[in-house]
């Protein structure tokens, strides 16, 4: 159904939230330089209906400012108005960058790892959920699990090409209801930008059948988990995998080695920033295949960074398909502040020269306390509180964001694991089931 309508200048929050204001169709082309204004204090909101305690008050707004190059426009429903939004940088009135925008974290930290490497981020997430709403059980991975959805994997292949994006997996997953969507990997902050506009893609195909897509990392207590696996690897300013280095054992390059070193030291530190919710800390643990511990492995589920070589004989198809992947991430934090950490500790690895990990090929859990010791892995926090104390007594981790940020950010998570106190498990799950 084509018509004018409305286009919805969307940002993504400290917890992972799409915003938005909306303006008439017709609009959008004089809203490029300015954009709309968003009282700062709204940075400060939980995913429910609180707003932490924040250092801004009424008064001060900031600009939401369109990006045009993520224009998102689907129209495949023909009752239905299209889905249209454009995502926003947040910039103070002058036109200069707030610090405490996501995306603008994320940028920093990109033109840092250009600066310094002359290397670009390649990156994907896999997107995991489950559907709420009647649609039969099947079993996992089954063919019957993914036909029960038919309609919903058909609308969302259709949507995702519709709103240019290059969607390369639709499968069943090992929950119950559960899928996982992936598209093709971008360069820089689409990346980050791409994650957004898949994830609400998603949740409109599943709206328009009546269904609700929820990406929550545990939607139901005794059920699987949903993560936001980051797929990545380096391009170099010839366009080549400079993450690959066939001649060294582990098959990473050196500067691969350095950056997966850096994300060991600072993975239980990051935690509070990529696994943000207390829910996160119902999915992380060992045993899940979503990663207990800071260790690194060569195909290991269980390690919170991994190498995945390509399977491909031809050496130029393996050199462009080796990558690494960060597994403790969730859908509760904003892609922008995943990609950003995950830069920002890669580059503390680089600058330090660090040598690789020792690849661990077993779940960590299984070895001893002497046997991890020796290996230098660490257990990732367990719960919210435990991993914003880690964060706030990482100096590093700190420095990545500035004073205010930090303070807000910290609010927010804070607040958010207050009003979880005296929950049930199962009520905490059910709180972020319907917010995600």
């Amino acid at each position: 159904m084509s018509d004018d309508g409305i286009v919805m200048l969307a940002w993504s929050d400290y917890v992972g939230v799409t915003r938005c204001r909306a303006v008439p169709s017709s609009q959008l082309a004089s809203r490029m330089e300015s954009g709309l204004g968003w009282a700062i204090a709204g940075q400060a909101l939980t995913p429910f209906a609180d707003i932490a305690p924040n250092p801004w008050g009424p008064m001060t707004e900031v600009r939401q400012i369109p990006d045009p190059s993520t224009h998102t426009r689907v129209d495949i429903w023909p009752n239905s108005p299209a889905l249209d939004f454009v995502l926003c940088d947040s910039r103070n009135a002058d036109g200069s960058d707030w610090d405490c925008c996501t995306r603008t974290f994320l940028r920093k930290a990109l033109d840092d790892l250009r600066a310094e490497t002359g290397l670009e981020l390649l990156s994907a997430f896999e997107h995991e959920f489950v559907v709420v709403g009647d649609l039969p059980a099947a079993p996992p991975f089954s063919l019957e699990a993914l036909r029960n959805a038919a309609p919903l994997a058909h609308d969302i292949a259709v949507a995702l090409e519709a709103a240019g994006l290059n969607p390369e997996t639709i499968e069943p997953e090992y929950g119950l209801r559960q899928y996982e969507v992936t598209v093709s990997p971008a360069l820089g902050i689409a990346g980050g930008d791409q994650a957004i506009m898949t994830r609400e893609v998603i949740r409109e195909c599943a709206r328009q059948l009546g269904l609700r897509a929820s990406f929550s990392p545990k939607p139901y207590h005794d059920g699987v988990g949903n993560g936001a696996h980051v797929h990545f690897s380096f391009v170099d300013e010839y366009g080549a995998n400079a993450t690959y280095d066939p001649t060294h054992p582990s098959g990473a390059s050196a500067v691969a080695r350095s950056f997966i070193a850096g994300v060991v030291r600072h993975m239980p530190a990051m935690c509070g920033l990529v696994a943000p919710s207390p829910v996160s800390y119902m999915r992380l643990g060992p045993h899940h295949w979503s990663c207990g511990y800071a260790a690194f492995g060569i195909q290991n589920r269980e390690a919170s960074i991994r190498i995945c070589p390509s399977t491909s004989k031809d050496p130029a198809t393996a050199a462009r398909g080796f990558n690494l992947e960060l597994r403790p991430p969730d859908p509760t934090a904003s892609p922008y502040m995943v990609l950003g950490a995950l830069v920002r500790a890669g580059l503390e690895g680089i600058r330090a020269g660090l040598e690789l990990p020792p690849a661990c090929d077993v779940d960590p859990s299984d070895l001893t306390d002497e046997q991890r010791a020796e290996m230098g892995i660490l257990p990732l926090p367990s719960s919210l509180p435990e991993a914003l104390d880690l964060m706030l007594a990482d100096d590093v981790v700190m420095s990545w964001m500035s004073p205010v940020m930090a303070e807000s950010y910290v609010a927010v998570k804070r607040m958010e694991q207050e009003l979880t106190e005296g929950e049930t498990d199962e009520q905490t799950a059910e709180r972020y089931r319907n917010a995600y």
